[in-house]
């Protein structure tokens, strides 16, 4: 069944120990607005600009609606990540699953970004880590690919401890804050993940 854009019901609710993951709603506009506007600065050097302008309530109704449509023909979903304490839950970064490709290649490509103040906490590494069954089992994708700033030591120590292997460098990979940047490049296979799987219930 497709839901409107509009409908505050969730397409897809990924849960993990202390977490929910699901696509962005309406309602959700004031928390990520705040959560944004106070990383700013944290944030910067890791992305593409942004100016205040896309933080409009107009700006994210769009990134509402596109998410719900991507999430509904299968290509991209991006997810917010929510802390759950009890019924509360707080809005701490989000995770994105993009460019989905089947047929021969069967990957996609995983990105997330974090809150300043809840940054350095493992929090990343579970969300990630949430995520991967719903790549692997219900997606049935056979690879994700993954790229950070050669300086990026924390998106490295979450990729690592989810099984991810470095397989390379991408000169000017990415245009982050206005400029063509280098990458790292790693990757997981379902093989590798499936191993590692079977490792962790053997212990």
């Amino acid at each position: 069944m497709l839901w409107p854009w509009s409908s505050p019901a969730s397409l897809v609710v990924l849960r993990g120990p202390r977490m929910v993951l699901r696509l962005p709603r309406l309602a959700d506009y004031d928390e990520w607005y705040d959560l944004r506007h106070r990383s700013r600065d944290f944030l910067r050097p890791f992305e593409p600009r942004w100016t205040e302008a896309d933080l409009s309530r107009r700006a994210y109704s769009s990134r509402v609606r596109r998410a719900r449509e991507e999430a509904e023909e299968g290509t991209d979903f991006s997810f917010f990540i929510y802390l759950t304490e009890g019924h509360a839950e707080t809005l701490v970064g989000g995770v994105t699953l993009s460019n989905i490709r089947r047929r021969a290649a069967q990957f996609v490509t995983l990105g997330y970004w974090m809150g300043q103040s809840y940054a350095g906490k493992g929090i990343m590494t579970e969300a990630v880590g949430t995520c991967l069954p719903f790549v692997f089992d219900t997606l049935i994708l056979h690879r994700v690919h993954a790229a950070f700033l050669p300086g990026n030591t924390a998106s490295r120590r979450v990729l690592e401890k989810n099984g991810f292997v470095e397989e390379g460098f991408a000169e000017k990979y990415l245009q982050i804050n206005g400029r063509w940047e280098d990458h790292v490049l790693f990757g997981l296979t379902r093989e590798r993940w499936e191993a590692a799987r079977y490792t962790r219930r053997a212990v």
